[in-house]
């Protein structure tokens, strides 16, 4: 809903390429650079540095070639108010936070607007260009659907669609240069402060964990949390992965780990029990149609972000373990995009990872429920056969899941906790994968 200003990295008379960064912000737990959609002159900056600003509005207006510039009276003095939603009087960029792709159009300039087979849309210069360069007609064009506000069709959009139809590899790093990236927030604490002949530091906690800990005390007062705990047997699970991860690799190019498999079950279980899959929204239940796994990520600064996969049950093991390698990856990079830090449904924390048996996760609001995997142990067990029961050495971990217990009761919890394991213990896969 809001974003702060970090910096301006170009000040006004400034001129900027296309691309080029002209400031960073931070919302939630990310920086974004964000890039200028066009080549002009940084005319005016409506906001300073550390000012939060609402999403919608527009930050800075940046006057390109086709401007009135040398107007003084082009009507654009003063217009600190305008949105990405209003068009001013002169060709000019208005950058807004939410869209900083858009280009409202000088209404009096009629070779900018194209009409196609959806009725009228307005298209950008830097668009029309990829366009007529590629010997994309105009209805062509109409017909792309476009991600940018009201359906505009953006830089991304044209060399999307001019992959899809080409099978151009070239265009993808062009596709990629076009969106911009987040990065984790790292910053290094304030000089701490000893007090004199005391026996303790202070240091100031970063902007990540500050948002961390509102985040953690709002869900705690949000929720009425709940905690079961089950343990489950997972040497089937074990020594297939041990039998196959070497092929994995080398047929797939990443490595096998438990986490993608623990992924797959949850979304199964999700499929049988939809009423976990909700957000509550005052006294109504929003039942979400997608199931949308985050999966919590330690950063080298100590701190977790929570990239999320989308549509996670329609990925089998070998999709979901390449995203999650991918996601993982480039999360502790600081190369995520915005998108994939939004949208969860559901939670899962590997609690194991750090040696721990179990644990009792904080729900990730709006979600009401969070599942935490524990470290996998060898352990005496007991086996249950048809000869009857014996002693045996088992692999063997808990699962806890933290539900919030407005909307779900310890039936639908447990019986929910229950099904991931039965999944997991279940487990049988294709060994020449």
């Amino acid at each position: 809903m809001e974003a702060t200003i970090l910096k301006w990295v170009k000040r006004e008379g400034e001129p900027v390429e296309v691309d080029e960064t002209i400031l960073e912000i931070a919302t939630d737990k990310v920086d974004s650079d964000i890039p200028s959609p066009v080549q002009g002159i940084v005319k005016k900056i409506l906001f300073k540095e550390d000012e939060i600003v609402q999403v919608g509005k527009t930050i800075a207006i940046i006057q390109t070639a086709g401007a009135a510039s040398s107007d003084p009276g082009n009507g654009m003095d003063g217009e600190s108010s305008v949105s990405t939603h209003e068009q001013p009087d002169a060709l000019e960029e208005q950058h807004s936070i939410d869209e900083p792709f858009s280009r409202p159009i000088k209404k009096s300039q009629p070779e900018m607007q194209v009409s196609g087979g959806r009725g009228s849309r307005f298209y950008s210069p830097l668009v029309r260009n990829i366009a007529k360069k590629e010997s994309i007609s105009l209805d062509e064009l109409d017909s792309i659907s476009g991600s940018g506000l009201h359906g505009r069709v953006t830089k991304r959009d044209i060399l999307e669609y001019i992959a899809s139809i080409t099978g151009d590899v070239h265009i993808k790093p062009q596709i990629e240069k076009s969106i911009p990236t987040v990065t984790p927030i790292v910053e290094k604490p304030e000089k701490s402060i000893t007090p004199a002949g005391s026996d303790v530091e202070v240091i100031e906690m970063d902007r990540m964990r500050k948002l961390t800990a509102e985040y953690m005390v709002n869900s705690k007062r949000i929720s009425a949390h709940v905690t079961s705990f089950i343990e489950i047997d997972v040497t089937n699970i074990v020594e297939w992965r041990n039998q196959v991860k070497a092929d994995f690799y080398k047929k797939y190019l990443t490595n096998l780990t438990f986490t993608p498999i623990f992924i797959e079950a949850t979304a199964r279980a999700l499929r049988d029990y939809p009423m976990i899959n909700i957000s509550v929204d005052g006294n109504n239940i929003v039942i979400k149609k997608n199931i949308n796994i985050g999966m919590a990520t330690a950063l080298a600064s100590g701190n977790l972000i929570v990239p999320v996969i989308k549509h996670a049950d329609q990925y089998n093991i070998v999709g979901l373990a390449t995203r999650v390698n991918d996601l993982a990856d480039r999360a502790r990079k600081g190369q995520l995009k915005p998108d994939e830090i939004q949208g969860g449904t559901f939670t899962l924390t590997n609690v194991g990872v750090f040696g721990n048996l179990m644990g009792t996760p904080i729900i990730n609001q709006p979600e009401v429920a969070i599942l935490a995997t524990g470290a996998i142990r060898k352990k005496p067990a007991v086996i249950e056969s048809e000869q009857g029961d014996s002693i045996g050495i088992r692999h063997m971990m808990f699962l806890s899941l933290s539900y919030d217990h407005r909307v779900i009761d310890g039936f639908s919890g447990g019986s929910f906790l229950k099904r991931i394991g039965d999944y997991l213990e279940d487990f049988t896969h294709d060994a020449n994968l």
